[in-house]
């Protein structure tokens, strides 16, 4: 996009981690922005931050995973500005432990918000940016889709979120391509965060059954692996959201926050042109793996 002042950006999971510092760089660029979370607190507080930058705001308490709450979002966006110019479907959770000890309702929960999310996202929003390009030739859009590393590889211990992510994956490409037979006008950019503290290893507050079975050990394991490693990160939410916001200026479709994580994705690549067995993913990262295998047989 060659300018972004005084168009439209709607942001899922605007409340917290990439999606309120991505909120708040476009309202300081100018944007007008429509905030979407499952938070209702947490959103009014969000939207009074993004309205101080000097933004005009709307928030719209949107639970990604059910179509109708989406389509009540575009229906909102569209009444009160208009067709929007950046659509950053981003919201997601987080679940881990051996694959086979998460339940059904992890799995429904997950890719609830983190697949079809962004489906609904990109089904509701697309028609409306591409109706917008046909009559104005001048009108810019951008898709951006939040994904993960673990959408490019595949680490043990979280692999129902690696599933929705490679899903993510899959799709964005998808969009990108099958936007290239329509339009020249609307772009599309992947996000593949590594550790970054966003509160995502917290996003069980947001599941709609507040009951649920006490954690596995290799659940307990997973999420505190997963924290300690938040914690330990160097790059902050803050930073991703300024590598965003360039990849729609330059239309630059992978967003890869921590380059030296593609070690790992190609030696997956490699794996699979070679016909090998998947090698470790911890590899790069010498006692990861025996840390956890520890963790999982205790004496």
């Amino acid at each position: 996009m060659k300018s972004i002042q005084g168009r439209t950006a709607v942001i899922t999971g605007a409340a917290s981690g990439f999606g309120l510092e991505v909120a708040k760089v476009a309202a300081s660029e100018g944007m007008r922005v429509v905030l979407a979370d499952v938070e209702v607190k947490a959103l009014e507080e969000a939207e009074l931050l993004v309205r101080a930058l000097g933004a005009e705001t709307l928030a719209v308490r949107t639970d990604v995973s059910q179509a109708a709450s989406v389509e009540a979002l575009a229906s909102a966006t569209l009444e009160r500005f208009g067709a929007p110019h950046f659509v950053f479907n981003n919201a997601g959770v987080g679940a881990g432990g051996l694959i086979w000890e998460n339940s059904a309702a992890d799995w429904e929960w997950v890719f609830g918000v983190n697949v079809m999310g962004v489906a609904h996202g990109v089904r509701v929003f697309t028609p409306m940016m591409l109706k917008a390009a046909s009559e104005d030739a001048s009108y810019e859009g951008h898709i951006t889709n939040t994904a993960s590393m673990a959408g490019l590889q595949s680490a043990p211990a979280v692999g129902v979120y690696n599933a929705s992510k490679c899903a993510v994956v899959g799709l964005t490409e998808t969009l990108f391509h099958d936007l290239s037979l329509v339009t020249t006008q609307i772009g599309v950019s992947l996000l593949c965060p590594g550790m970054v503290p966003t509160g995502i290893e917290r996003s069980e507050r947001n599941r709609h059954t507040t009951a649920s079975l006490p954690l596995t050990m290799s659940q307990q394991v997973a999420k505190y692996m997963s924290t300690q490693a938040m914690r330990a990160a160097k790059t902050s939410a803050s930073d991703v959201a300024l590598m965003v916001m360039q990849a729609l200026r330059d239309k630059q479709f992978y967003v890869i926050t921590h380059p030296k994580a593609l070690q790992s994705v190609q030696m997956r690549m490699e794996d699979i042109l070679q016909g090998r067995s998947p090698t470790d993913p911890f590899a790069q990262y010498p006692g990861v793996r025996e840390q956890l295998r520890a963790a999982l047989n205790p004496p």
